[in-house]
């Protein structure tokens, strides 16, 4: 069976296996203070075109969405979220767990406006008991979102002077951020991210790395004692150079790119067949995720062949799935499952 169920089904690029083959038995100082770490740093640095952010690199996903929550909040506040946000829905109450409250407003497409955010901020000050009620105290969003959307400039730039005015840090989750960036569509830059984020993570476990992320941040108090975070929320790796390693290979030669792009194109080529179809999607989407909604026989049909993600069921005869592409993907397979498609 060929999967495309998500996109981290295989290890590590090639490129970064050889590197930490070629490194192994290297000595380094440990905890991401070593060379490597030193060195991707600048080179994110570099790409995001300001020097005095600072780049923190932690084991995974959920490890850095609670240590930058944890890292963000006082006690008696919580972050807002759309309601499909990764935060609310695929983390275990991570969040909550640390003492902090997610606020997941309703969203269509996986989006946060910032008519919204203002709004829900505006409500609760108005709101003659708000000591009684959890204080919103910064914006989670992910860029590309749960359902593929990705955010314009225009939108991003809307929130984050909503977010300036409100006094709440704007946090954006990017475990597939450089499937955004790869999107053709897409009118974002690394830089621009950096400049109207206070904080934001570049993935790297479903983008080319075995696994870990990088995280950036420009906000001056959220800096403060990360490190301490870091270590006392469990996502400070002691061989910290494998991080460092990994995003070094990814960015030093444009691979984070070249892989993103691989991605995003492999989808086109899966979205192109099933609009060829006359399937109609579930959210538009052009990134390496795609929703496609196709009759439960077809998907029966798929079934043993090719692995997907069930969405939602849709109606009594259809339904909703998920294909994920990744850096990994094989041009052949995609082909294989694209033939499916058109002769089903």
């Amino acid at each position: 069976m060929v999967l495309f169920n998500c996109d981290y089904n295989e290890g590590a690029h090639p490129k970064i296996m050889a590197r930490m083959m070629e490194t192994n038995l290297e000595q380094t100082v440990g905890y991401g203070e070593d060379p490597y770490c030193k060195k991707a740093r600048e080179l994110i640095k570099a790409r995001c075109g300001r020097d005095d952010i600072e780049v923190q690199f932690l084991v995974g996903g959920t490890q850095a969405n609670l240590t930058v929550i944890a890292a963000t909040l006082r006690p008696h506040q919580g972050v807002i979220s759309a309601d499909s946000g990764h935060i609310n829905v695929h983390e275990t109450g991570a969040i909550e767990a640390t003492g902090h409250k997610v606020i997941a407003l309703p969203s269509a497409d996986g989006k946060l406006t910032a008519q919204q955010v203002e709004d829900y901020w505006n409500g609760h000050w108005n709101d003659g008991t708000h000591e009684h009620i959890v204080q919103p105290g910064m914006v989670y969003i992910s860029n590309p979102t749960e359902i593929g959307s990705i955010y314009t400039k225009a939108e991003l730039t809307a929130l984050s002077e909503v977010c300036n005015r409100c006094g709440m840090p704007l946090y954006m989750d990017g475990a597939r951020l450089g499937y955004g960036l790869a999107a053709e569509d897409n009118d974002l830059t690394m830089a621009d991210i950096t400049e109207l984020c206070d904080v934001y993570y570049i993935g790297g476990t479903k983008v080319g790395a075995l696994f870990g992320e990088a995280v950036v941040i420009r906000n001056e108090a959220i800096k403060k004692d990360f490190r301490y975070m870091i270590k006392q929320r469990g996502g400070m790796l002691a061989k910290g150079r494998l991080l460092g390693i990994q995003f070094l290979t990814l960015f030093e030669d444009g691979l984070y790119e070249e892989v993103s792009q691989h991605a995003v194109s492999a989808a086109r080529k899966i979205r192109k067949v099933c609009e060829e179809r006359g399937f109609s999607f579930l959210t538009p989407s052009t990134t390496n995720q795609q929703f496609p909604i196709l009759p439960n026989t077809m998907i029966e049909k798929l079934k043993g062949k090719f692995g997907y993600s069930f969405w939602e069921k849709v109606d009594e005869e259809h339904s909703a799935i998920r294909f994920c592409t990744s850096w990994a993907t094989r041009e052949e397979d995609v082909d294989a499952l694209c033939e499916m498609i058109r002769t089903l």
